[in-house]
């Protein structure tokens, strides 16, 4: 019923990333499917979905089993194994996936050192092999990035043989979530929507706007001069002053703290200038 991908890779910052992306005919995919934990691993249990796999396979990574011995103890303790999917990245290399015999076709997948790519009643082969080629071509990507491109991969190459209706994407690592609560990275679901590979494209942008750091480069100081502008526009748009007119647009992410801030993302000012 659905075709995912799980993948391991280093932010930038150093730390490790899990993530997985996931896309089916099938309502709120997302709530079946994924489950990750930063510094543990990530799980994608699909085909007759076993959710408990998600838990289970999570703390057998926590206790320090390999993804594939945590693999061969959900298969041991499962009498309907065989009509399981699921794929499975730790924190060491291999990752590992497995199709069981009684998968609807065209069932399979591959397994690397950092993905495991899956999926069943596909329209063949072709679609695990356009999501291999997306991921092992784009390394210099963001996690989300790869794991999103690589899903849309086997979307364009035919993805579900049954037609689409959802998809998901969900990304750790430690420290991650918003002014770093938790460490959920990306979190996002389209339950149900005519083109949802498409429409979780459109919501990552958003999510990486609202919801992620501004980075040095992004970061334009504040003048006396721009700090007058920015007042004054929002004063146009009916805010106070741009401090209000930050928190009513929940852009707190992109811009510096205080009465007095130092610096504005370039996007933001971009935003406020009625430029995008």
């Amino acid at each position: 019923m659905t075709f995912s991908i799980v993948g391991r890779a280093d932010h930038p910052s150093g730390d490790p990333e899990w993530g997985i992306a996931v896309a089916s005919k099938f309502l709120a995919v997302g709530n079946a499917v994924p489950a990750a934990v930063a510094g543990i691993g990530a799980i994608a249990t699909q085909a007759m979905a076993n959710v408990a796999y998600k838990a289970e396979a999570l703390a057998h990574l926590d206790e320090g089993a390999t993804a594939q011995v945590a693999l061969e103890r959900l298969l041991a303790d499962d009498p309907d194994r065989e009509h399981r999917q699921v794929g499975i990245v730790g924190v060491d290399a291999p990752a590992v996936t497995w199709t069981g015999s009684e998968c609807f076709a065209w069932a399979g997948g591959y397994a690397g050192d950092d993905v495991a790519i899956q999926g069943n009643i596909l329209t063949g082969p072709e679609v695990v092999e356009a999501m291999r080629l997306s991921w092992e071509s784009s390394a210099d990507r963001p996690l989300s990035r790869r794991l999103l491109d690589a899903l849309a991969a086997g979307d364009r190459a035919g993805g579900d043989s049954r037609g689409r209706q959802s998809a998901a994407l969900f990304v750790v690592r430690e420290g991650a979530g918003y002014a770093g609560g938790d460490d959920i990275a990306v979190d996002l679901r389209i339950d149900d929507h005519t083109t949802p590979v498409s429409e979780l494209a459109r919501l990552l942008d958003l999510n990486d706007l609202y919801l992620t750091a501004s980075t040095d480069d992004e970061k334009l100081p504040i003048d006396d001069g721009l700090r007058a502008e920015l007042d004054e526009r929002a004063q146009a748009a009916g805010r106070a002053d741009f401090v209000a007119w930050v928190g009513a647009e929940n852009y707190e992410m992109r811009v510096d703290e205080g009465a007095a801030p130092a610096w504005i993302d370039r996007r933001v000012l971009r935003i406020i200038r009625g430029e995008e």
